[in-house]
């Protein structure tokens, strides 16, 4: 079972739950068909999972990216602990009444969790996670006519060539804002629209910044951020299909300051995710 330690997982989210009317902060724009091949992915529980409902079933949401028709990359936070998962690559799945049981819209699918994966497996930030990558592979191709390009993974170490605040492109389906009654801040959850957002590398060496990538969080200064239910989106260098990270936690509940992303350029992981997509 998860262990939420000293941060905040972008995954937090029971995916039946409603709150108020949300106020754009994390200054995303709909993504209007530049990334079809990022999708949300509703998550799956036995009976008896804490936290979720008593019966099971759906339980939380994230985002992925199609690698192909039928192999999804999300993150190992969203996949562990499920034993389902369905995936729709809607750009705007608001509406859409079969969400979050799935249905003629969506593509179901079986989580795999990288073997490497680990929560409080270290001291500090982000040493307390480790190979936070995860897989779907989905039961059904996903038509060409939805989504006729994918998204591509890097050459093992690429993210070590990358400068400071090299552009980057977040896409996802995540929390685009907070209510405001008086009491604490609650985080909105009833957005399910795919929005993109620029942000910028923030490189140098830390703990583990061979596992992860360290982005700007900064809406009030034109970046982008990401915050809950963009968990496993990807992070792309810009202007291209290239994932080099996906999403993996923030560490306060605002959902700014910096972002920590799970490299997948780490030769290990590719190795792992390559493993799916092999004949």
């Amino acid at each position: 079972m998860k262990r939420w330690i000293m941060v905040v997982f972008i995954a937090v989210l029971l995916v039946l739950a409603t709150v108020g009317t949300a106020y754009a902060i994390t200054n995303g724009t709909p993504d209007a068909g530049r990334h079809p091949y990022v999708g949300l992915l509703v998550f799956d529980v036995p009976p008896g999972t804490p936290g979720c409902p008593a019966g099971g079933g759906p339980c939380w949401r994230c985002s992925g990216s199609l690698l192909t028709d039928t192999v999804v990359l999300t993150a190992g936070h969203c996949t562990d602990g499920a034993v389902g998962a369905r995936l729709w690559v809607d750009e705007n799945v608001q509406t859409n009444t079969e969400y979050p049981l799935g249905g003629a819209t969506s593509y179901e699918g079986l989580p795999y969790t990288n073997d490497g994966f680990c929560i409080g497996c270290g001291k500090g930030l982000p040493g307390f996670a480790r190979r936070d990558v995860g897989i779907v592979e989905l039961s059904e191709a996903v038509p060409v006519a939805l989504v006729d390009e994918y998204a591509q993974l890097p050459t093992a170490g690429l993210v070590d060539t990358l400068r400071n605040k090299t552009k980057v492109d977040f896409v996802g389906y995540g929390v685009q804002g907070q209510t405001h009654g008086g009491g604490p801040p609650v985080w909105s959850i009833r957005d399910r629209v795919r929005l993109f957002a620029p942000s910028e590398l923030v490189s140098g060496k830390f703990v583990h910044s061979g596992e992860f990538m360290r982005f700007a969080l900064n809406a009030s200064q034109g970046s982008g951020g990401t915050c809950f239910g963009d968990s496993g989106g990807p992070d792309l260098l810009a202007g291209t299909d290239t994932v080099l990270a996906v999403n993996s936690y923030v560490t306060n509940s605002n959902c700014s300051g910096v972002g920590y992303s799970q490299r997948v350029d780490v030769p290990a992981v590719l190795r792992w995710i390559n493993g799916f997509l092999s004949p």
